[in-house]
């Protein structure tokens, strides 16, 4: 017995439901994305999702329905603030009033706030202290003190009452313990200007031809002692008269020379003339200290000789007792010469 023939076939219904709800999650898109760009966002990838996923779609249908799904989103997002965005904006200046000016970029946004610092506590100004005192006082205020040598040169702390204070910074220790920690130069050396850096010690001035009592005052003024100042003959064969008799020689030279530090444990030594002398040539190459002339090669310059051309008399003698003479009118050597005569200035 034969059967008779079944109706014709027509598009499984569930599968036309699905392709339409397809189709109206795309359409769902942009209307979801005006709501919230983050919800047309999730939107748009269920819809990718279905639209790839048992969909009996060709796929260039699929190609067009994905590409039509992201752009209806992109023409419903706003750009990002700030990106590309040029214009004329007007931004108070300190007088409160507002000039129009072009911005490369606009944001309406208020800056995101710096991670906050936490500032360091509070702290008596302790710079100019002894580095003891001022040790003393933070630890009293609580404060867990440091120290460090302020300036370049390297050297260790050692006799904390020998240093000055130049810098501080205050902290915080990982347990809420407030810290100091103090900078400082040995007492008398001037501050860096920062913490780390040279000591501008004063230079060396050009002392040439100033008087002895001209030039120490200078030196003196540098902040060196008194007593660390030396006088000296600029000529080898020469010699100082007594103290105060030598105020109105003349420098020159020094040690340290000119422009050169002058640091806190300097000495320094002038180098002195008669101011009846010139100096001595500077660009001498033998390297020793220059002579004044002596004519008669007894150890005394000329210039302050009275006998500068008898070799049997220097101004040690300046009574005219020749070389040899024993003092007593008699003579030590061959010759039997008088106590004044000959070879005196009374001859």
């Amino acid at each position: 017995m034969s059967h008779p023939p079944a109706p014709p076939t027509s598009p499984h219904p569930r599968r036309w439901l699905t392709s339409r709800a397809r189709v109206g999650l795309v359409l769902a898109v942009p209307l979801l994305g005006l709501v919230n760009q983050f919800l047309g966002f999730f939107v748009l990838v269920l819809a990718i999702v279905l639209i790839w996923k048992d969909n009996p779609w060709e796929k260039a249908a699929k190609v067009v329905a994905t590409i039509a799904a992201t752009a209806l989103l992109g023409a419903v997002v706003p750009d990002p603030q700030g990106k590309d965005a040029g214009g004329t904006v007007a931004r108070a200046d300190g007088k409160g009033t507002a000039h129009g000016r072009a911005v490369d970029a606009v944001t309406s946004a208020s800056p995101s706030p710096s991670p906050t610092v936490k500032p360091g506590p509070r702290a008596a100004d302790y710079r100019g202290l002894r580095l003891d005192r001022a040790r003393e006082k933070a630890e009293a205020a609580g404060f867990g003190v440091g120290d460090h040598n302020a300036s370049d040169d390297g050297k260790s702390i050692w006799m904390r009452s020998n240093w000055t204070v130049c810098f501080q910074k205050t902290g915080w220790t990982w347990s809420d313990t407030k810290t100091i920690d103090f900078g400082a130069v040995q007492t008398g050396a001037p501050c860096p200007e920062e913490d780390g850096g040279a000591v501008p010690w004063p230079k060396m001035p050009d002392l040439v031809w100033k008087t002895w009592k001209t030039a120490r005052k200078e030196v003196v003024d540098l902040g060196v002692p008194a007593d660390h100042v030396l006088a000296d003959t600029a000529y080898v064969n020469d010699t100082l008269p007594d103290e105060g008799d030598y105020d109105d020689w003349r420098v020159c030279v020094t040690d340290p020379s000119a422009d050169s530090d002058v640091t806190l444990d300097a000495w320094v030594t002038l180098g002195l003339t008669d101011p009846r002398n010139g100096c001595p040539k500077s660009d001498r190459e033998d390297g020793d200290r220059p002579s004044l002339p002596d004519r008669d090669d007894d150890g005394d310059p000329d210039y302050h000789d009275p006998f500068p051309g008898d070799r049997n008399r220097d101004s040690a003698f300046p009574n005219g007792l020749p070389r040899g003479s024993d003092g007593s009118g008699g003579s030590s050597g061959d010759d039997d010469w008088d106590w004044n005569c000959p070879h005196t200035r009374w001859c």
